[in-house]
């Protein structure tokens, strides 16, 4: 599931939803780095695959369970590429490719080996599926290391059997453990699962489980999420009959220390709010989203950047092949303003390890923060601490530009 730019999950660090929105929908708009400046000759393709076998119960993200037209969307998909051809300055290199949804894994090796076929895979150094664990086999694992896929997101949210039926995950514990093992055999050395927290009824025991669970598998990369009860999702309708309820918020933030210190105890670089990688496993394409480096998305609901403005897809699947068909991308485009860049570059840089460039008006604002010890400045870097994490919203809030 790992972080893309149709988005992706959330922490708890003072407003759950608000800091889910903060790591799904502001992680696909970046337009900065970190750093203070656009990342040159460096881009990155995201392509959305929207179909699943079946919904899971809290997924607020475009999807559709229309899996025969699975075909068809993937040649939409490669015409697509042709016409947004120019959208990418001819000078930028395609570093990463992620294939994100949805469900990656429900399409066929055909339908996947004609797409990557369209796409510059030989230039891209990081080429990332990402997969359900029932859809794992042998044969698929194969395949898809023949095509060039190099990195394996796998989403796996719960090793505990009854945490995963509540949230109608397709695989139980022992599928997810041996889809990881088979992975690993196949010849995968760069892997990361996905793991959720504060979910309604789990205890902080159970999470602490599903840590040493995934620590025993020796995966490279680790995303966790904070639960966010969405509208729309079967978890939202649930909660409003009273039948499920949001976790209590400090035994949310109980969850996301553990997490924080066992990961980091174990060698993996906390790298970003929600992503912890061991030494050289940090996602190259997600970071992309936080530094500023050039983005093309194709398919129904995929973000773009090319830096100087946002462009979405439609999220409507028969909408997006009627148009595609009829050769025009059916998108809306959003210009960015210098204060617009400049939010967006506090917003995503506070996010990260590396933090953001420390500049005089930054500075001033950002006093109060230093003083209590919430931010640190390191190499004329502003870094949130472990502290300040925990009231990141208000930080960004109030070193953002009116």
């Amino acid at each position: 599931m790992d972080e893309a730019p149709v988005g992706r999950g959330k922490v708890k660090v003072e407003s759950r939803k608000s800091v889910r929105r903060s790591r799904s929908v502001f992680c696909q708009r970046s337009g900065l780095s970190a750093k203070g400046g656009q990342q040159n000759n460096m881009a990155g393709i995201y392509v959305h695959i929207p179909f699943c076998k079946t919904r899971c119960a809290y997924c607020a993200f475009f999807s559709t369970t229309a899996l025969p037209m699975r075909s068809r969307y993937v040649t939409a998909l490669i015409k697509e590429y042709a016409l947004r051809s120019d959208y990418l300055p001819k000078d930028e290199t395609v570093r990463t490719i992620y294939l994100g949804g949805g469900t990656p894994s429900q399409i066929s090796k055909s339908d996947l080996a004609r797409l990557l076929q369209a796409l510059p895979v030989k230039q891209a150094e990081e080429i990332t599926i990402e997969a359900n664990p029932s859809d794992i086999t042998a044969r698929r694992l194969r395949a898809w290391r023949e095509m060039g896929i190099n990195r394996l997101s796998m989403g796996i949210q719960s090793f505990n059997d009854a945490t995963l039926s509540f949230l109608h995950r397709r695989h139980n514990s022992r599928r997810a453990k041996t889809a990881i093992r088979m992975a690993q055999e196949a010849g995968f050395s760069n892997i990361s699962i996905d793991l959720m927290y504060a979910l309604p009824g789990q205890t902080y025991e159970q999470w602490q489980t599903d840590i040493e669970t995934a620590l025993s598998m020796g995966v490279q990369h680790i995303s966790s999420y904070c639960l966010s009860i969405e509208p729309g999702t079967a978890l939202w309708r649930q909660r409003v009959k009273g039948r499920v309820q949001d976790a209590d918020d400090d035994l949310a933030n109980e969850m996301y220390a553990c997490l924080r210190q066992r990961l980091q105890d174990a060698g993996y670089t906390h790298y970003e709010v929600s992503n912890f990688a061991l030494p050289g496993y940090v996602s190259k394409h997600n970071s992309s989203y936080w530094d500023g480096t050039l983005y093309l998305g194709l398919g129904a609901g995929a973000h773009s950047y090319n830096g100087t403005s946002r462009q979405w897809n439609v999220a409507n699947l028969p909408k997006y092949l009627s148009s595609i068909h009829d050769g025009k991308v059916p998108c809306k485009r959003e210009m960015l303003t210098v204060t617009d860049r400049y939010n967006e570059q506090v917003m995503l840089g506070l996010r990260t390890c590396q933090g953001i460039a420390a500049t005089d008006e930054l500075m001033h604002k950002a006093q109060p923060y230093i003083h209590s010890g919430k931010l640190r400045l390191t190499n004329g870097q502003l870094i949130a601490t472990q502290e300040g994490i925990n009231i990141l919203n208000t930080i960004i809030t109030d070193l953002m530009r009116e």
